[in-house]
């Protein structure tokens, strides 16, 4: 694959992936593919499950601006916020060069970085980590700690992850997702999905109180081994935040395309 194509695959996978979610959340959210843009919107308190992402390779800077003030209108229509998820390797040289004007002149604001990663480097060993033990989420009190896992580790309260992920069958079911446990205590979480092909990693958090343990990477390798032991794929895909960028290519992943998420001008 040239790099392009991993950065097109990155941006496909966000929009297979997030239909998914966006649907199993709410049967009536808006999912759509207009001409350029994936909408993937349940319009919950869960942030991630508000997402837009542009679809177009090498596009312009006329086309940028017209497609963000599209964007911008699409998010400022909904009731509750959600991202941009703007992948920088589909931009022609010209965008990438009035992407901060372009984005400011539509109405929306920078938020945080991202990166997509992917790689040919399954199946892998399963995880042994000397403090933990692995357990696949299957009732609602595991999904609740999920949530609640994700809700500490991205700063959201916790209401906002449970209203994005309690009540689900998907994540029981279909979503090899996964609880490190130090003893009784879940402490990190990690899920993969089987999507287009790859394996998806998806909502990997850590508690603030254990990060930095290696618990993060031992329950992502864990979801890994898992799903590819399921459905005997090969290759997985992830959009990593800057935190956990670093951890990633340790376990086989290779960085696409930067992401740059925005959100409306508060």
């Amino acid at each position: 694959m040239t790099d392009l194509a991993d950065s097109v695959e990155s941006m496909e996978q966000l929009a297979v992936v997030w239909r998914a979610m966006v649907l199993d959340r709410d049967a009536d959210a808006d999912v759509r593919d207009l001409p350029g843009i994936a909408v993937r919107w349940a319009d919950c308190q869960f942030a991630f499950w508000n997402a837009v992402t542009l679809t177009e390779v090498n596009v312009g800077a006329k086309l940028l601006g017209q497609r963000l003030v599209q964007t911008a209108d699409i998010m400022r229509s909904k009731k509750n916020p959600g991202f941009l998820w703007l992948f920088e390797d589909l931009l022609d040289d010209g965008a990438r060069a009035v992407l901060d004007q372009a984005v400011e002149d539509a109405g929306l604001q920078y938020a945080f970085p991202g990166t997509g990663m992917a790689g040919d480097f399954l199946p892998i060993a399963d995880p042994v980590h000397p403090d933990l033990t692995f357990v696949r989420v299957t009732t609602d009190e595991q999904l609740q700690s999920y949530a609640d896992l994700n809700s500490r580790g991205y700063g959201f309260p916790l209401e906002e992850g449970r209203d994005g992920l309690l009540g689900s069958d998907l994540w029981k079911s279909e979503v090899h997702a996964y609880l490190a446990m130090r003893g009784d205590l879940p402490v990190a979480c990690a899920g993969t999905i089987a999507a287009s092909g790859s394996l998806f990693v998806v909502l990997v958090a850590t508690d603030p109180a254990w990060q930095r343990r290696g618990y993060g990477e031992a329950v992502t390798r864990k979801a890994l081994y898992e799903g590819a032991r399921a459905t005997g794929l090969s290759r997985a895909t992830l959009h990593a935040t800057a935190a956990g960028a670093p951890v990633y290519p340790r376990i086989g992943f290779k960085p696409n395309s930067p992401i740059h998420f925005y959100g409306l001008q508060s």
